[in-house]
């Protein structure tokens, strides 16, 4: 993960140390190695430490912990530094541009650098143990009349090899409160692991806890294969058993490009779950036409798929799907002045979406392969289907 922009992170950490040695700290450093030494100290430390987790064999270390451990530091010891660099850095080109000599950018560096190590504090302690419960009635034209006030419990992105520590106790408040709401359903969208199936061990009895009327359904998200690991294949193929396995284990129903019917009385409404999208292309293996196969014309459809991207691409044009759920983008995880930061790959990262009488919810998760949440709290959705009059 962090071999992917290393170089800039380097930059970052070299850049922003020398400029504000060279800016503000060259003469009281003048002869005094020992002062120099100090001020270099954090820096050398993280360009060491962001070398050790360029070579990690696989994208995100087994012990995730010690990626936790280096984004917080680097949000202390980096980030505020590199933010107060530039500002001050501009602020001096501008100076000259304009012939001033008040430097404005250092007053803003200071203050955005304040802000960025609160952000990182709340974000880190106070945003993750946030929950949502996010209620919501959908109408449709064609809901059969038994289905109205149908009750779907929708959650997504547990990563729960994230909930470790003090935060085991947040992943169990999130599956009373899913129990709470007296689901018809319970639909589970995907990325239940962050690396391995053996982040599930500790918590099985956790996840074993939920339950539905009509049962609970899950899909496979990416990082539920092995996108992130460079195994034998063999040893890829048994975890990808396991992980299928395990949730079927729990009383969980986990559809891979399949559906099932929900009936009453005569009426019923199909639940379809394709498989997602991944990075590795060999892994993916989404067929929506396999999902529907054999669905009659005019059913109610209601589409599990872990990438909300595939709601554009795939099911609004080649399926009749009147409802479809995703997770993935966790809901960009940060909101700063407004701006989620799920914007920077896709306009349909959180939220509902409608397209001639068809819907997409894409909800925010409950956990991620980070735990930092920011204006974007982890959330549950509580969606009623009403049948529109």
């Amino acid at each position: 993960m962090i071999a992917r922009i290393s170089i800039f992170i380097l930059f970052m950490i070299v850049f922003s140390y020398w400029y504000l040695e060279k800016r503000y700290l060259k003469k009281r450093f003048r002869g005094n190695r020992l002062k120099r030494l100090l001020w270099w100290a954090p820096a050398v430390f993280m360009i060491l430490y962001t070398i050790y987790l360029s070579f990690t064999k696989n994208f995100i270390p087994d012990n995730i912990g010690i990626v936790n451990v280096y984004l917080f530091l680097l949000g202390i010891l980096v980030v505020p530094v590199t933010i107060y660099a530039l500002c001050s850095a501009f602020g001096k080109a501008w100076c000259i541009i304009r012939n001033t000599r008040r430097n404005w950018g250092n007053l803003v560096g200071f203050f955005l650098a304040v802000y960025a190590v609160f952000v990182l504090i709340y974000g880190s302690t106070i945003g993750v143990r946030q929950l949502d419960v996010n209620r919501m009635e959908l109408s449709f034209k064609d809901l059969p009349a038994a289905f109205d006030g149908y009750r779907l419990v929708v959650f997504s992105d547990a990563h729960v090899g994230s909930f470790t520590g003090w935060r085991k106790k947040l992943l169990e408040r999130d599956v009373d409160s899913i129990n709470a709401q007296k689901a018809d359903a319970i639909l589970f969208l995907g990325d239940l692991q962050n690396v391995k199936p053996s982040e599930l061990y500790p918590v099985q009895d956790i996840l074993m806890k939920l339950k539905a009327k009509d049962g609970v359904f899950s899909v496979l998200g990416n990082h539920d294969y092995n996108d992130y690991t460079h195994e034998d294949p063999a040893i890829e193929a048994a975890n990808m058993r396991e992980m299928a396995s395990r949730q079927t284990q729990y009383g969980w129903t986990l559809l891979r490009n399949e559906h099932r019917s929900i009936r009453r009385g005569d009426k019923s409404i199909v639940i379809a779950g394709e498989e997602s999208g991944c990075m590795k292309k060999e892994h993916t293996k989404m067929n929506l036409a396999k999902s529907l196969n054999e669905v009659r014309e005019g059913s109610f459809v209601i589409m599990m798929q872990h990438t909300p991207q595939t709601w554009r691409d795939s099911i609004l044009t080649f399926s009749k799907a009147q409802l479809t759920l995703s997770g993935h983008f966790h809901g960009g995880q940060v909101k700063l002045f407004g701006y989620r930061f799920s914007r920077l790959r896709t306009t349909d990262g959180y939220g509902l979406y409608t397209e001639d009488g068809r819907m997409l919810y894409v909800t925010s998760g409950i956990g991620a392969l980070i735990p930092f949440r920011y204006g974007v709290s982890p959330e549950i959705a509580v969606i009623t289907l009403r049948r529109e009059r």
